[in-house]
Parts: C-alpha cells; sequence; structure tokens
C-alpha cells in the first residue's frame, strides 16, 4: 500500500479555490450567505451610504428649519411680495419658452444628423454637442460684447436655448439610433404619410429621452446665475446672490431658496407626469433592422443652412468673440502669474472635489448593484434630490451653517469641497453604477472566501475593475466645478481666484479683453471631455 504524500503548496491552493467554488455554489442558502465575509463589508457600506445620503439632504433640511425658526408672519411676508411675485413670472416665463424651443430645435438636427443623407453628418453630429464646452456665462459674455444691446426675457430665451440645447439632442439622438425602424415601415405601410408617421410612431418613442433631456435643461435654467447677470434678466437664482452679497439676510435669501427648491421639485413632479410607464423595449424574435436614412433632396440646402445658422450662433459668436478680445488685448493681457496661479486653484479644486465626491459615491453605487431594494431606492434618490438643487442653494445652506453652528469652517477648504461633492454627486454616482455592474460579484466573493479581508477584497476586485468608470465620472465632476461659479464665489477660502472667479471679475468690470484668456482656456480644457461625451453617447447606441 503506497502511504499518500501531502500535496504540494501549490496543489493546496488549487484545492482551496476549488473549495471556494463549491462555496459559492451552495451561496443561495440562506445559512451560507449569513456566513459570507462580504456582508460585513455591505453593512460598513450601507452605514456610509446613510451618511452620505443625511450629508445630501442637509442643505433641504435647513431651508426647511429656517423657515420654521423664522415663524410664519415672517415667511409670508417675505414670499408673498411683489417682487417675488416678479421672480416667479420671470422664471416660469423663461422655462416655458425655452424648453419647447429647444426640444423642436434638438428633435430636428437629432433626425438630420442620425436619420437623413445630410452631407457631413457626422461632422455635423460633433458641431451640435460643441456648445457645452463653452460655460453658459461665456455664451452670454459673447453675446453680449457682440450686441450690447441685448437684455431682456428674449435674450435670455435665445442665449439659454443656444448655451443648452445639446442636453436634449444627446438623448435624443440617442434614441434614434436605436430605433427598429420596422415600425415606421409597418404605419406607412397603413396608409400614413411620412409626417405622421413620425408624430405617432417616432415621436412617442422619444419620450423618455425628450423628457430626461428637457429636466436638465430645466433645472439648469433655474440654477444658473452668471448668464442671466450679463443680459440683467432677474431670475431666484440671480436674487439670491444679489440678497446674500448686498445685505447676507438670511432669512430672506433662504426664503428665496425655499421657493427656488420648490420650483425644481415642481419640474421633477412634471417630469415624472409626463414621462409615464409606457413600455418602449422591443417585443419579438430577431434583431431590429439597420435604418435606411431619408433622402432630403431639395430639403438639403435649407437643412444645411439651419445647421450653419445654428453652428455661427452658438459656436462662432463665442470663438469669434473671444478671438477679437485676445487679439485686442495683445500680449498684456496673458498675464502669465495670474493666469498660472488661477489655473493652478482651479485644478486642484476641480481634482479634490471630484475624488471626494467619487469617494462619496462608492457606497451607493455598490449597493444599487449588489443590495438593491426599499432601502437603496430611498438612499439613492436622497442623492439624486441634492443634484437637483441649484449650487446657489446649497452654498447659502452651507454658509449659514457655517456661521451660525461652525464658525471655524466658514470659507475654508473643507467647506466648499463639501459642497462640490454634494453638487456633483450624482454625476459620480451614475458613471460608478455603471462600471461596478461590470464587475463580476463572484470576484468579490471568492476573495473574501480566500481569506481577505472585506476591504481589501472589495479593493482588489470591484474597486479596481470599475476604475475605468470612476475615472470617467472623476472627469465629469471635474469638468463641473471648473466653470462652477456661484459656490466657490460664496463659499471658497479667502485669496482663491479660479479660473471662472478671474473671468467673472474682469467681465464684471467691463474689461472684456483681460477676462478673454480665462475664457479660452476654460473652453479649451472642456472640448476634450465633449468629444468623450460624443463617443459615449455613441457607444452606448452601438455606433
Amino acid at each position: 500500500m503506497v502511504p499518500r504524500l501531502p500535496a504540494p503548496r501549490r496543489n493546496r491552493g488549487v484545492s482551496e479555490l476549488m473549495q471556494s467554488a463549491v462555496d459559492l455554489g451552495h451561496a443561495g442558502s440562506p445559512s451560507k450567505m449569513r456566513r459570507m465575509p462580504h456582508r460585513r463589508v455591505a453593512r460598513w457600506l450601507v452605514t456610509a451610504a446613510v451618511l452620505v445620503a443625511l450629508l445630501a439632504l442637509l442643505p433641504l433640511a435647513f431651508i426647511i428649519w429656517v423657515a420654521v425658526q423664522t415663524g410664519w408672519e415672517t415667511v409670508s411676508a417675505l414670499v408673498f411680495r411683489p417682487r417675488v411675485g416678479e421672480l416667479l413670472v420671470n422664471t416660469t416665463l423663461l422655462v416655458l419658452l425655452t424648453v419647447p424651443i429647444a426640444i423642436v430645435l434638438s428633435v430636428a438636427l437629432a433626425w438630420l444628423t442620425e436619420r437623413s443623407d445630410l452631407p457631413g453628418a457626422r461632422l455635423w453630429a460633433w458641431l451640435c454637442v460643441a456648445p457645452l464646452a463653452i460655460p453658459a456665462f461665456v455664451h452670454s459674455y459673447a453675446w453680449i460684447t457682440m450686441v450690447p444691446g441685448l437684455h431682456g426675457l428674449w435674450a435670455g430665451v435665445l442665449v439659454s436655448v443656444i448655451a443648452y440645447f445639446p442636453f436634449l439632442y444627446l438623448p435624443i439622438s440617442a434614441a434614434l439610433r436605436r430605433l427598429d425602424p420596422a415600425l415606421e415601415d409597418a404605419a406607412a405601410a397603413l396608409g400614413l404619410g411620412p409626417w405622421r408617421v413620425f408624430w405617432r410612431v417616432v415621436t412617442p418613442q422619444l419620450r423618455l429621452a425628450i423628457c430626461g433631456g428637457s429636466l436638465l435643461v430645466g433645472l439648469h435654467l433655474l440654477a444658473e446665475y452668471g448668464l442671466y447677470v450679463f443680459i440683467r434678466f432677474d431670475t431666484f437664482t440671480t436674487a439670491i446672490v444679489d440678497q446674500f452679497q448686498s445685505t447676507f439676510n438670511g432669512p430672506a435669501a433662504n426664503m428665496l431658496a425655499g421657493v427656488l427648491v420648490t420650483c425644481c421639485f415642481v419640474l421633477l413632479g412634471l417630469e415624472v407626469l409626463v414621462r409615464g410607464e409606457e413600455r418602449y423595449a422591443r417585443v419579438g424574435a430577431g434583431a431590429a433592422r439597420n435604418q435606411q436614412r431619408a433622402n432630403l433632396g431639395r430639403a438639403t440646402t435649407p437643412s444645411l443652412l439651419l445647421l450653419v445658422v445654428i453652428t455661427l450662433l452658438a459656436l462662432g459668436v463665442p470663438f469669434i468673440t473671444i478671438s477679437r478680445w485676445l487679439i485686442a488685448g495683445g500680449a498684456e493681457v496673458w498675464r502669465l502669474n495670474e493666469i498660472g496661479l488661477a489655473l493652478g486653484q482651479t485644478l486642484f479644486l476641480s481634482l479634490a472635489g471630484a475624488l471626494l465626491a467619487t469617494v462619496a459615491a462608492m457606497p451607493m453605487a455598490w449597493i444599487s448593484i449588489r443590495a438593491p431594494g426599499p432601502l437603496q431606492r430611498l438612499l439613492e434618490g436622497c442623492n439624486y434630490i441634492v443634484g437637483s438643487l441649484p449650487g446657489v442653494v446649497i452654498a447659502l445652506a452651507l454658509v449659514t451653517i457655517t456661521v451660525r453652528i461652525a464658525l471655524p469652517l466658514y470659507q475654508t477648504l473643507f467647506t466648499i469641497l463639501v459642497a462640490y461633492a454634494l453638487m456633483f454627486l450624482p454625476r459620480a454616482l451614475v458613471s460608478l453604477r455603471a462600471s461596478i455592474a461590470q464587475a463580476p460579484v463572484e470576484l468579490e466573493r471568492a476573495a473574501s472566501s480566500l481569506g481577505r479581508h472585506p476591504l481589501n477584497a472589495l479593493w482588489s476586485t470591484t474597486i479596481r475593475l470599475s476604475a475605468p468608470g470612476a475615472a470617467a465620472g472623476m472627469a465629469l465632476v471635474a469638468l463641473g466645478i471648473m466653470n462652477e461659479l456661484t459656490a466657490t464665489q460664496m463659499l471658497a477660502p479667502n485669496g482663491t481666484r479660479t479660473l471662472a472667479m478671474a473671468f467673472w471679475s474682469y467681465s464684471s468690470e467691463i474689461d472684456y479683453a483681460s477676462a478673454a484668456p480665462y475664457a479660452f482656456i476654460m473652453v479649451a480644457m472642456s472640448l476634450p471631455l465633449t468629444w468623450l461625451l460624443y463617443v459615449q453617447s455613441k457607444r452606448m447606441a452601438g455606433r
């Protein structure tokens, strides 16, 4: 009888791995799931996600608390007054006029670039996305320096449509790429003309894209400050900042912020109602065939003219204006010491804020994929609520909290980074959630079953595999921080001077030539990320 020799150490590793596979095979039973080490990680991450959600709700809770402390008589006196009614009318008209125009324009441009034989369609598609690289207040700066008399509601509608229509164009064009043309062929075979086919078949399938893009545009309209200051059009955001800067009147500014938050929630509710619960997925066997582009024929020239006009308005005016002021200012406007300091501070705040937002979003992103449920939906909703709040509301809440409760934190690096993390948390969360969904949970469980500490197992598997998505989310957050103005003005430590702040300082002094280099640098830094968004939208549609 041959004695059994001990297995080599490397075979032990194989046997351990096989045993872990057996354990994973039984992981579905409740007793095994209770003994799995990764559940301890889930409890720890749930605690972290709850803390982040509570912090995200802090600005909203503080506004409610201020209203309660102020008292109904004072609140009613501050809210129900002619000035608030005027701001409400201005803001409502701005949204009601801008959003429908942007929808019509975006649907037309998306159809031309995705469903017609338009010459150079791919180039025109990129040019329709490129205006996102130009901050909204730079659009306004360009227009007001070219047309000094541009003021009022219609000026606000014009510049807003030009600055924000790409937020609608991107989802609508992506949806058009994915539509099954068989439905349109069936409608045409039943005798419907081209316009009726588009209205009755194509448009209903674009409802989700239109609702999502319209909500994004509407929230930007409510939150924007610099654009409307240039054209002298008062909104709730401009009034809140003016109130804060002139008198630091806490109750008055907070009550205006409360009305603004109410407007945001009204938009969210309208989006849910209009979106509905219809099914948009294709049912049946087989795959959707490739779409055949419509022949424009005589409409080719008018279509090209429309795209040329939009490109000139959205890209030509800003670039021509910036170039003109750079030439007029000459080498003197390139104050390299000031520009270098502003660029360095902008990069530092952008990277630090993006890193903090990504780390804060990690627990919620992990739970949304690994442990979905009622608690997950509640916590995730809290994170998206703070994303719908204008930056001025978040900044005002943090200013008041630090002044009343934690004065040493007022205008410190910690406070402004927290504000950035709260404002751009949804951007990081969306990217992280998509990346974690592509990381197999079995790898994380196998690492835990082989004896690794839960945090080490999480780091060595899921976090490493989701690194590309985390990087994309950080880039999106960094872009938002780079172009952010109101919260930076209200919360930045003394001596802080970002590119946006320097641009705003010079442009407020009517020194447009000195502001031009900062506008140029912001646009140059934003263009690569805009190209990344365009490529990603193509990838999601399988192009």
